[in-house]
């Protein structure tokens, strides 16, 4: 294949990050045991797609996507989510939303969150 071919490919980078937080959900029914206080340790997989940069050889520096993350992680990594505007009912659904509203500005070629919440619940978001 020439190499005029190969930059025509399309890739998918995925960066996992990591944090822990508090949260209860307070729009549940009575009795769930998710409208008490609880923690969970999440991890957060940002799915970006591109063409392979001729020039770095990179389609998106992973160096890129952790600066973009880091000022929503210093919301959210060790707090309690419920303080956080936009956050008063943080459902997973509610949090990865929150997060592609924020992150997607600053990551070019964002396509895809999956936050998942214990190693059997996720969400996946595409925008």
């Amino acid at each position: 294949m020439s190499e005029s071919s190969s930059t025509a490919r399309s890739y998918e980078l995925v960066q996992t990050v990591r944090f822990e937080s508090a949260r209860r959900l307070p729009k549940v029914p009575d009795g769930h045991p998710c409208k008490n206080l609880y923690g969970l340790a999440f991890y957060l997989d940002i799915h970006v797609v591109g063409t392979l940069n001729a020039d770095s050889g990179w389609v998106f520096d992973f160096a890129e996507i952790d600066r973009a993350m880091k000022p929503l992680r210093d919301q959210i990594d060790h707090h309690y989510l419920n303080d956080v505007p936009g956050l008063e009912n943080p459902t997973s659904e509610v949090l990865v939303t929150w997060i592609w509203d924020h992150l997607k500005p600053a990551v070019p070629g964002l396509v895809q969150l999956v936050l998942r919440e214990n190693d059997v619940s996720r969400v996946v978001f595409r925008g």
